[in-house]
C-alpha cells in the first residue's frame, strides 16, 4: 500500500461499488489509482486531492451513522479550462448530471453524481481583467 502524502488533502466518499467508483474518477474525471482493494477501498488522487473511497465493508463505511448514510451535499470542486467541451465529453459517456451550467460571478459551474450519488463540481471561473 502507498503511505499518503501528507502534503495532499483527502476527503472520504462512501461508495456503493468500489471498483465503479475507480473506474467513474479515473475515466471521466482524470484521477490515478493510489491504492485499490475492492470491494473495501481505494484512494485515487488527481493533483493535490486524494479520494478516499470506501464501500460497504470498510470501516470508514462502518463508522458512518445510519443517519447520514447516503450521498450529502458536500461535493469536491474540480477546475476545468473548458466547461462546455466537459459537458458534453461526459453527457457522451453517460455520466449523469445533477445541474445545468450556472454562471454566476465567480464563474460557471455544473453538478455531476458518482455511480453511488456524491456529488463532484465541475467549475471554470471566470475572466478576470
Amino acid at each position: 500500500m502507498t503511505a499518503p502524502d501528507p502534503s495532499m488533502a483527502s476527503v472520504r466518499y462512501i461508495v456503493d461499488d468500489v471498483q465503479q467508483a475507480i473506474d467513474f474518477y479515473t475515466a471521466h474525471l482524470g484521477f490515478t489509482v493510489l491504492n485499490a482493494f475492492p470491494p473495501a477501498f481505494a484512494d485515487v488522487a488527481r493533483g493535490p486531492l486524494r479520494l478516499l473511497l470506501s464501500g460497504p465493508p470498510s470501516s470508514g463505511a462502518r463508522v458512518t451513522p445510519e443517519d447520514v448514510a447516503g450521498a450529502g451535499r458536500n461535493r469536491i470542486h474540480l477546475i476545468v479550462d473548458d466547461l462546455d467541451a466537459e459537458r458534453d465529453r461526459l453527457h457522451q459517456a453517460g455520466v449523469e448530471f445533477r445541474s445545468d451550467i450556472i454562471s454566476g460571478p465567480g464563474g460557471r459551474q455544473m453538478l455531476l453524481a458518482d455511480p453511488a450519488g456524491n456529488l463532484v463540481e465541475l467549475f471554470t471561473p471566470a475572466a478576470r481583467g
